[in-house]
């Protein structure tokens, strides 16, 4: 039975409302004109984004750079045909939306490591050795370091560039730091950790200067540049030299593009100064990113953005793709490494080298007494 053209109205929408999955509901506006019709006019897609993220609801208009010109020459037509329009687009938009925000492929969500709040010695220690997931390179350590305090309850932050304005976050990881040249290998972890995503403030008055110099220990520039529209819970930390994940209750829609961690009590002190210490080694924020498909524009101080569309592909087949594309690019450059040492094989098979037999020296000593005369 047709339910959309026999039943009325609100028995149907509460039928179709029951769809969870975006795809579902392009399938339903397939199914006939009706269909296509009622699901359009009656914001079918955009009422599934807003079931799985409230925040949503701060869409205040959407761009398509595709159709720019054909909404242009709609505007002389009738109110009817350009409402109509303007349904049909939010109404691509935000399917395309909904299939991102549920099935995008989880991955790494840090773009690049903007500003602590504070660094015991810049840039050794600075924020940007966060992105390293070795605590290590060499012999060398990789770690940030905060300035050293006398009181635990000092908090500290690490803010991030997400790679994309809007991702869904799902969950974050964290090596707290162990120093392993100092006395007793201590690890410099805090008591709980705190997470925030929101924008950055374009009403500014210090916008242009808050990011003079990248990763630049720097508290007050993220309290008056930013916006944060997500606070979550405070997860306890343990003082364990391993790198902890700190799960989202539910996934949280980061609507601009910015994650800032907060360290809260400090619980090492270092032996040399006597001072507490908080010390990390890696951060990892994991999630789903629509950089690919959609822009976040003119967020205004009531929280309100335009959503522009930047490609209609599906998400999940064009990180599919990507993937496909870089294998494809890895056994190329194999197969030309392989056809460059075969050259080079039948080049000396060819012109064979006449082989020099070295002596080494026995001893050290051996070896400075050739330097000497030399």
């Amino acid at each position: 039975m047709d339910f959309v053209n026999n039943l009325d109205t609100d028995t149907s929408l509460s039928i179709l409302s029951c769809l969870d999955d975006p795809s579902d509901i392009v399938r339903a506006s397939a199914v006939s004109r009706s269909w296509r019709q009622f699901v359009i006019k009656y914001s079918l897609s955009r009422n599934l984004c807003l079931k799985l993220f409230h925040q949503l609801s701060n869409v205040d208009h959407i761009v398509e750079t595709s159709n720019d010109s054909n909404e242009a020459s709609s505007e002389a037509g009738s109110s009817s045909l350009i409402d109509t329009r303007l349904l049909e687009k939010q109404h691509r938009a935000y399917a395309l939306l909904a299939r991102g925000c549920m099935s995008s492929p989880i991955q790494s969500c840090i773009a690049d490591a903007i500003i602590a709040s504070s660094t015991d010695n810049f840039p050794a220690e600075s924020i940007l050795n966060t992105l390293e997931e070795r605590d290590r390179i060499g012999r060398t350590p990789s770690y940030w370091s905060s300035t050293g305090q006398h009181r635990t309850s000092v908090p500290e932050t690490l803010l991030y560039r997400l790679n994309g304005d809007l991702c869904v976050i799902t969950e974050i990881n964290i090596q707290p730091f162990q120093a392993y040249f100092q006395r007793g290998r201590p690890i410099y972890s805090s008591h709980y950790v705190r997470f925030r995503l929101g924008h950055h403030n374009e009403n500014s008055p210090n916008c242009n200067n808050s990011q003079d110099k990248k990763g630049e220990p720097g508290k007050s520039s993220v309290e008056s540049n930013y916006v944060w529209t997500y606070t979550s819970q405070e997860f306890p930390m343990a003082q364990e030299n391993r790198l902890q994940s700190f799960k989202l209750p539910e996934p949280v829609l980061c609507i601009g593009g910015y994650i800032l961690v907060e360290f809260l009590g400090r619980v090492q002190t270092q032996e040399m100064d006597g001072q507490y210490y908080i010390c990390v080694s890696h951060v990892k924020v994991e999630g789903r990113s629509l950089a690919k498909s959609f822009r976040v524009e003119n967020v205004d101080d009531n929280g309100k953005f335009g959503l522009k569309v930047l490609s209609y592909s599906d998400p999940k087949e064009t990180e599919e793709m990507d993937a496909e594309a870089g294998q494809e690019m890895d056994a190329d450059a194999g197969q030309t490494q392989l056809r460059n040492l075969e050259q080079l094989l039948n080049l000396l098979h060819r012109h064979p080298l006449e082989v020099v037999n070295y002596v080494w020296p026995e001893s050290d000593d051996e070896y400075a007494e050739s330097e000497d005369e030399a």
